[in-house]
């Protein structure tokens, strides 16, 4: 059975960091594009990054650009997202997501683009 399992969130203050990370179990996706969202309570879910198999190539949404970095170690086949200067609104829910093997640009973010999903991680900025 495939799962993907986040780990690293929690209770952070405004202008901290966290560093979330991604494992995979059951199969390997070294070579799969991979991305994180997040869902805040009441809203959509969201994109916040995406890298592509290799990690040359990284997509961002606008709200982290500059605070976020989106990473991967394919000899762990983990996927991490380094968050800094956390703001309040940075507040939800985070999930790894897996998308197409030989990914060779960024996923542009759509949810589509992504087939394996965890199960999620509540991050938490209090001001």
């Amino acid at each position: 059975q495939v799962q993907l399992v986040e780990s690293g969130g929690g209770l952070v203050q405004a202008g901290g960091s966290l560093r979330l990370s991604c494992a995979a179990s059951g199969r390997t996706f070294r070579t799969y594009g991979k991305g994180w969202f997040r869902q805040a309570p009441g809203k959509e879910r969201e994109f916040v990054a995406s890298i592509n198999w290799s990690g040359s190539s990284t997509n961002y949404a606008d709200s982290v650009k500059g605070r976020f970095t989106i990473s991967r170690d394919n000899a762990k086949d983990t996927l991490s997202l380094q968050m800094n200067s956390m703001k309040p609104e940075d507040t939800a829910v985070y999930y790894c997501a897996v998308g197409t093997n030989w990914a060779g640009q960024a996923p542009s973010g759509a949810e589509t683009e992504f087939n394996y999903w965890g199960r999620g991680t509540q991050v938490t900025v209090s001001s």
